[in-house]
């Protein structure tokens, strides 16, 4: 899959956060996941930490992914919804997105919210990506 992200030297860096300022993708087909939340596959909170959930959302992110035989090089934007009450915990959320996309991370938008769905849930992450 053809992607290449932009970083302009005009624009702040944002890859220290783990997000690109844009991405220019081709390709045929286009995946758009639904937003992923810190629970397991049977649907409990992974814990009360906005850490443990990020990463759960993401791994859920991974495994519908890899459902359709594709992988996190082929996510091209990333939506984030982030609860008020973790509004200042935000490094936490970079940490993982380094973590996860170390080489031409995709452009993503970080949103707060006053609450999702369930109270105890502190993130959730929209993906979209192009398969090959």
């Amino acid at each position: 899959m053809p992607k290449t992200v932009l970083n302009p030297d005009s624009v702040f860096d944002t890859r220290q956060y783990g997000f690109s300022q844009a991405a220019i993708v081709t390709g045929q087909r286009r995946m758009l996941l639904s937003g992923q939340v810190g629970v397991d596959a049977n649907e409990r909170t992974v814990g009360p930490g906005l850490q443990a959930q990020t990463e759960a959302a993401l791994d859920n992110i991974e495994r519908v992914l890899a459902a359709a035989g594709a992988g996190l090089e082929q996510v091209v934007m990333l939506r984030i919804y982030i609860c008020e009450a973790a509004r200042d915990e935000q490094e936490v959320i970079a940490q993982a997105l380094r973590q996860r996309f170390p080489a031409d991370p995709p452009p993503s938008s970080w949103i707060i919210v006053s609450g999702l769905s369930l109270p105890e849930w502190l993130i959730e992450i929209e993906a979209e990506a192009i398969l090959d």
